[in-house]
């Protein structure tokens, strides 16, 4: 699809532009993998100071924590009416735009008002 002049134009210049770029490229990737090895041997000046956890052992101390305490629960707005989602206060919560909390108040206000009145009119 892309045949038009600019496109085949760009593709081009992008193209020369790889060319350009590629022994920077080259010597950045292999300044890379050589400061791999670098950070080998930090990592051995590391383990002589201080002792190396490996992160799944973190991970499966974590998991038994959560599951040992229910501290992991969140403290949640329990004086909060679910249905209507209005607080103590009759305020909506933070998160709430102003079109659902407008739509919200519709449903609630409806239900009042439309069981009072009945319509007029002829029965068959």
């Amino acid at each position: 699809m892309a045949k038009s002049l600019r496109s085949k134009w760009r593709r081009k210049m992008r193209a020369e532009k790889r060319k350009k770029n590629a022994p920077k490229e080259l010597a950045r990737l292999k300044q890379a993998l050589s400061l791999d090895k670098k950070v080998d041997d930090v990592m051995a000046e590391v383990q002589e100071i201080a002792t190396v956890v490996p992160a799944e052992k973190i991970k499966k101390q974590t998991d038994v924590e959560m599951a040992e305490g229910d501290e992991g629960k969140m403290d949640m707005d329990s004086k909060r009416n679910k249905k209507t989602m209005l607080d103590e206060n009759g305020q909506y919560p933070v998160w709430m735009n102003q079109r659902q909390a407008k739509k919200l108040k519709g449903k609630r206000t409806t239900k009042k008002v439309g069981q009072g009145k009945k319509k007029k009119g002829i029965a068959w």
